[in-house]
Order: C-alpha cells, then structure tokens, then sequence
C-alpha cells in the first residue's frame, strides 16, 4: 500500500505501518531512520508523505465523554465526521472546524487548523484540552497549555513533527439546531469586499468565495457568506449523501476559459447584494465534502492549493497585488476562499495572524510552480505567510521569513532529537 496526499502530488513510494495497539509503535519508531504519522490523507502536500508511514486512521476509538463539561476524550484517528455523526444529534459541536470533516483529531492537532470564525474561537488548539504523545525514545507524555506547554506550542501546528499525538481530549460547543441562519453578501470589487467584512465582523462565522479571475473595476469581486446557528431544536442531523466523481477529468478540462465560465455563473447565481438563507452544517461548513473524490476534477497530474496570509494593516494592498498577478496569468481557480482571522496564538508554527487569508486551488500544469514563485514575491513583500498543510512547493527561504518563531522550533526538535527520527518530505524541504 502506498498513501498519496489529497493534491495527489508528489507520487512517492512508501512503506505503511497501520497498528493495532500502542505498544506495537514503540518497536515500529526504533526500527526506522526517518518517519512521519498519517492521518486520513486530506492535506494537499506533502507534509504527510515520507517513505516510511505510521497509519493512524484505524486508531479510533472514542474513550470518554463529560457531558457536563463538554469535554470528548478521542484517540487521534477519528475523524471529525465521526463526532459530528455522534454528537450534533446531542447537541454538540466542534468548536473549531475546518472546512472539511474528513481529517483526523491528530491531524487537525498537528495542523493546527482553524475555520470560519476564527476571528472570534482562534485556533483548534484553542479548543484542546490536553493530549497524549509518543515522543522519539517511545515514551508517552500528557501535554497541555500547563503541562510541558513548550511541547504544546511545537506540537499544534508542529506537523506532525515532534512525535506520535495519540489521544486528545475536546472542548465542544453546545449547540440547538444543525441549522444556520446565513447571510449572503454579493460584492462588486475589493474595496466593497473588505467593507464587507468590517460590518460584518460580529458574525460568528464568515468566508467568502472571490472570483480571482476578475479584472478592472470588478477585481476583487465575492459572495461573502455570514451565519450563526439557529435556536429551533432541530438536531435531526444526518450527513449530506456523497455525489462521487468517478474518473480523473481530462488535463484541458480545468482551463482560462472554464473557470471563467464557471466564476461567473457562480458570481452570476447571487442576484441580490443581500440575502438570506437557511442552509445545514454541511452546506455551511463543509460543501466540497458531499462530493467524493473530487480532488479527480484536476486530473491526474493532481493540484495543490496556495494559502497565505496578509497582515491586517497591509492585506488590501497585498490582496490587490496577488489578485492582479493572478488575473494576468490566467491560471485562475475556481476555488478561491477569504477570510478573515483573529490575532495569532503562541505555538511556534500555526498559520494565522490577524489579517486576511487567500486560498486558491491550482491545478498541477507548466508554469504554475514560475507563478506561486511571483506570488511568494507579494506575499512576503507584504509581511505574509504561507500555510505548511496546503503547501507543497515553498522553498526554505520563503517559508522561514514568515515564521518568527522558526528557529525556537528548529532548536526544540534539535534538543528532544525529534529532528533525526520524525521528517517528512516537507520538513526537509524547508529544513524544520
């Protein structure tokens, strides 16, 4: 068996080590130079990949939950989906998701990851109570923000880097419903976009879908999307049933002129600057998930999704710049998603910062990798960063200008000898 990531690029050979028990870990970390853990495959680049594997998805078990507390004590392959399916209908929610369900707890953990209202909740980290790790010399440690906080701040968003997460346990949010009150807001430029979001910065939830194909005065062009869940008592939650794409698209089929087709019916479907819908958590939070395999659409050479993120005070301009950049290339994407974020936390690798985030999806093709290049030029011209879980390209230089706190991790793996046994195609990459 050999595991790829969800963009499907690069095709390396792997030895995989599923297990059945955490005993059996210990004799797989000894026996290999270099290896990395593995949840259920939904990071776009190669953060995952090495060619020794340890498959954590079959560690799934639910050990406790503390109803009055809202605690849920998980091992780290189950997947948020399995506690939405569970818990939703109690009513309970994730506090922090992604947008998608389809990762596991560890993988969420060592991503750091981070949703819609991210500008209120923070980070997943934010929502973690402790975990248990397997570190280099087989020994298992209890970690929170109190207890070995140093190893804390490397683990979440560390990448899976300091050592095997086994179990974690969750704060959940209680919730009445598993609908949301949603607010769509259509926008003709950049400039509305970012006001936009201003007047509605309260909301507890917001994303935009941004047409990065538009140009003149209509570049920056979005549906902004706000909500919060309702109070009606309807907790009948069942998961969206799952459309499969059953084949790899034709490499021409994802081109300048299709996505420009498709940006704009999809802008074009909107007709009112303000409307209102009442839409389910999964058409809230997690739309790409109804469709199975859908990461075939890019065809078989795969795709990758660029995310950075843009200090607050310098994300118009830099936006702009990126935008324009893109537009001229004509290497659009149809899935270009902005958000907002909050102030960042103190673990030494997480993503956000206060400011605005740009993700677009780009098909693997000639010259792609030449235009990323031009954008790493923007976003650290703007005092940017790139996000480690999409990423599969970014050189060392590019990506460690963006991380203050880069070399606190460098010399905390270097210490615990994390550095000599858990790598990954990535982490080599970028030298962490």
């Amino acid at each position: 068996m050999s595991l790829k990531s969800w963009g499907r690029y690069p095709i390396v050979n792997n030895i995989v080590y599923p297990f059945e028990s955490e005993e059996q870990l210990v004799p797989v970390i000894d026996s290999q130079g270099e290896i990395i853990p593995y949840g259920n495959g939904r990071s776009y680049g190669d953060s995952a990949l090495s060619e020794s594997i340890i498959h954590m998805k079959m560690h799934d078990y639910f050990i406790n939950f503390d109803e009055k507390k809202g605690i849920l004590h998980v091992q780290s392959g189950v997947l948020l989906a399995e506690i939405l399916n569970s818990f939703v209908p109690r009513g309970w929610f994730l506090k922090v998701t992604p947008g998608t369900k389809l990762i596991t707890v560890g993988g969420a953990i060592a991503s750091d990851v981070h949703g819609k209202n991210h500008h209120i909740e923070g980070c997943f980290s934010e929502c973690v109570e402790e975990f248990e790790i397997m570190l280099t010399d087989g020994q298992i440690v209890t970690c929170s923000k109190k207890l070995i906080p140093e190893l804390f701040k490397a683990t979440c968003g560390g990448m899976g880097l300091t050592g095997i997460i086994l179990n974690a346990k969750l704060i959940l949010k209680k919730i009445n419903s598993q609908y949301i009150n949603q607010t769509t807001i259509k926008t003709q430029n950049l400039k509305e976009t970012f006001a936009a979001f201003e007047e509605y910065r309260g909301s507890p939830y917001s994303v935009a879908w941004i047409d990065c194909l538009a140009k003149g005065d209509s570049l920056g062009r979005c549906l902004l999307m706000t909500g919060d869940f309702r109070d009606d008592g309807q907790l009948d939650y069942t998961p969206a049933e799952k459309f499969s794409i059953p084949f790899d698209f034709p490499g021409f089929a994802l081109n300048n002129w299709s996505v420009r087709a498709f940006n704009r019916l999809y802008y074009g479907k909107v007709k009112q600057r303000i409307s209102r819908q009442k839409v389910d958590i999964d058409t809230f939070f997690y739309p790409l998930d109804a469709i199975g395999h859908w990461n075939r659409i890019y065809g078989r050479k795969g795709f990758t999704q660029y995310q950075f993120i843009i200090p607050k005070e310098m994300s118009y301009e830099g936006l702009q710049a990126v935008l324009k950049t893109i537009a001229a290339s004509g290497k659009g994407s149809f899935l270009a998603i902005l958000k907002l974020y909050g102030p960042a936390n103190e673990n030494y690798l997480s993503f956000p910062m206060e400011g605005y985030s740009l993700a677009l999806d780009f098909k693997i093709e000639s010259g792609l990798f030449e235009l990323l290049d031009k954008l790493d030029e923007i976003v650290l011209q703007y005092k940017g960063r790139i996000y480690l879980s999409k990423d599969v390209r970014v050189s060392k230089a590019v990506f460690e200008q963006g991380y203050p706190q880069i070399e606190t991790f460098r010399k905390f793996r270097k210490e615990h000898k994390m550095d000599i046994k858990f790598q990954s195609l990535q982490s080599k990459r970028v030298e962490i």
